[in-house]
């Protein structure tokens, strides 16, 4: 069941200033997501940064289809593995991480106490054969979020502002993410030169972006358009529309599941088969297990 509090992204513009950016509010969503395990605070909170910045960025593809993946991954760190991805208004996410480790941290352990010399991939899957491209940037900074804002800025030359807001009680999180960014030259789609992080137009936008509060961010009486509006008033034109509805979506799919089995030799998936007479598939992401049975290898 969704709440009040969950809502479409809110995708704008800015033209007089070539901004575009979203802001977005997760509840009941995130909340289903994180319930498929049972992850201590400081991994809740974490996740839910990764699933919020998946939606903000995966609602700027273009194309239905489309899937962007986050991943941050260590050697040695307390979180093994994070990932979180999005494809046409789909999150899912989760973690795997060392529980003895982390107890030992304390109550607010830093990023760098979770990841270490960690790095940050995000992978772009476009959809109609436009191909896969990846960038990966290091877990620098405090948050998540910085290390997105790096990404862009390091590899897709386009100078840009994270914010993320989480709020967490004894009944879960909930969540809200802000993104803006400006587009040198004015136009989506034209090649970008340089990063002009000191260009005037950005230099405003950023600055009245950074007036945003947390308080308004996980405020339910203020919609997003509100929220924009309170930022932006001041100029000439702001536009908006709804993005796509957020939903949890794992796609794990037991006929799927049973074309990967199928693939292997049979001498394969009887090594596969455990006491109950099935082959057990743990899918990390909705944490179900699927009990197969061996399938005749095609050919």
């Amino acid at each position: 069941m969704t709440t009040a509090f969950d809502t479409p992204p809110v995708h704008f513009t800015l033209p007089g200033q070539d901004a575009r950016g979203r802001f977005v509010r997760l509840d009941s969503v995130l909340r289903e997501i994180l319930a498929a395990h049972d992850y201590p605070t400081s991994i809740k909170l974490v996740l839910a940064e990764a699933i919020t910045i998946c939606a903000l960025i995966g609602s700027l593809m273009k194309q239905d289809g489309g899937q962007v993946t986050i991943q941050a991954q260590t050697e040695g760190g307390i979180v093994e593995l994070l990932v979180v991805d999005y494809r046409g208004g789909e999150l899912r996410g989760h973690v795997r991480f060392d529980a003895e480790r982390l107890a030992r941290l304390g109550a607010n352990p830093s990023l760098f106490a979770l990841f270490g010399k960690g790095y940050l991939a995000l992978t772009f899957d476009q959809s109609f054969g436009k191909g896969r491209y990846q960038g990966i940037v290091p877990l620098d900074g405090d948050s998540l979020a910085q290390a997105c804002e790096s990404y862009f800025t390091q590899s897709e030359q386009v100078p840009t502002m994270i914010r993320i807001a989480i709020e967490s009680d004894a009944t879960g999180c909930r969540s809200a993410g802000f993104l803006v960014q400006h587009l040198p030259e004015g136009e989506e789609g034209r090649e970008r030169l340089h990063v002009r992080l000191d260009h005037p137009q950005w230099e405003h936008v950023s600055i009245l972006a950074g007036t945003l509060s947390h308080g308004e961010m996980l405020d339910p009486a203020l919609s997003g358009r509100d929220i924009l509006w309170r930022l932006f008033h001041e100029e000439d034109e702001v536009r908006t529309v709804d993005g796509a509805p957020l939903v949890k979506g794992c796609r794990c799919n037991i006929d799927h599941i049973r074309d990967v089995i199928g693939r292997f030799p049979a001498e394969e998936q009887a090594e596969m088969v455990g006491d109950s007479g099935t082959i057990a598939v743990d899918c990390a992401f909705c944490s179900r297990i699927f009990h197969i049975e061996p399938v005749t290898p095609a050919g």
